[in-house]
């Protein structure tokens, strides 16, 4: 089983302080293993990130909210992701994996622990599309709680799915630009695909993981062409993370200071980056007013 490098343990200062209330709409926290343990049949271990390892980072970029996501290494047990989120001090939210089997009452049990979506893994790497029925099973019972889903996609997926996205009933948040390749440009079909799905009101995509959508190589400013124009589409429905502790990355390690600089390279204006990183956040996960 292949592990994950260790993030950067040396984060740049941003050269800006952020918006307050500003939100990591993307990030992850994985064990402590021998606290919560990862799932026997992950298909990655990852170097353990703790919630005391977040907290700090955020305190450290000016990052008052966050948003986290359960990542595939801890399966559908989203013990840690709920851990988190209760000593977080109304600080965090989160995503959660469920399975086919997941009840009602587990449900509101998750969303009264802070969790206002459900996330699906397209990503081939970690193993492909999930059974499509357990997700139209799960999508249905969303509208009740408030909830959206979050999709995790490999950019073929959004050609190949995008006339079943496009019946979901709640809204959806597209990962990481849906993992469009930079190297192939503005006018790859993927991303004009992406582009077309944000004219649907219930769209809403990440303008993260730029690391991901880059050829790969610090600062990944190949991947801003790409959050711009996603930006000017649909200023309303976008949202940005870290993607801390960025697990999977197989060229350069994204510093995350660096990471919100290239943000405030791509969103330049105080008023987009009041959207982007406050007041679209607080409204898709219902955080407290400031």
């Amino acid at each position: 089983m292949k592990t994950c490098a260790a993030p950067d343990p040396n984060p740049v200062k941003p050269r800006e302080a952020l918006p307050a209330g500003a939100c990591d709409a993307h990030c992850h926290v994985f064990g402590p293993a021998a606290v919560f343990p990862y799932a026997e049949d992950r298909s990655y271990t990852p170097p353990d990130a703790p919630f005391e390892s977040l907290m700090a980072l955020h305190d450290y970029l000016g990052l008052s909210r966050a948003v986290i996501v359960q990542a595939s290494c801890h399966g559908t047990d989203n013990t840690a992701m709920l851990d988190a989120i209760a000593r977080s001090g109304g600080r965090y939210r989160g995503v959660a994996i469920v399975d086919g089997n997941t009840t009602d009452e587990e449900l509101q049990a998750l969303h009264d622990g802070g969790v206002r979506a459900v996330r699906f893994n397209f990503v081939q790497h970690l193993g492909g599309a999930p059974d499509l029925d357990v997700f139209d099973k799960i999508v249905g019972k969303l509208k009740p709680l408030g909830w959206h889903v979050v999709l995790h996609l490999d950019a073929q997926d959004i050609l190949t799915y995008t006339d079943r996205i496009n019946t979901i009933n709640v809204p959806f948040v597209i990962d990481h630009m849906g993992r469009v390749q930079a190297a192939k440009g503005l006018d790859q079909a993927p991303f004009k695909s992406l582009l077309e799905l944000m004219k649907n009101p219930l769209a809403w995509v990440k303008v993260c993981g730029g690391e991901r959508v880059s050829v790969g190589k610090r600062p990944f400013a190949d991947a801003a062409p790409f959050a711009r124009a996603l930006i000017e589409a649909a200023p309303d429905r976008v949202l940005w993370g870290t993607d801390w502790p960025h697990p999977n990355i197989s060229k350069d390690m994204p510093n995350d200071g660096e990471l919100v600089d290239l943000m405030l390279d791509f969103c330049d204006t105080p008023e987009l980056r009041q959207k982007l990183l406050v007041d679209n956040p607080q409204r898709l996960y219902g955080f407290d007013p400031l």
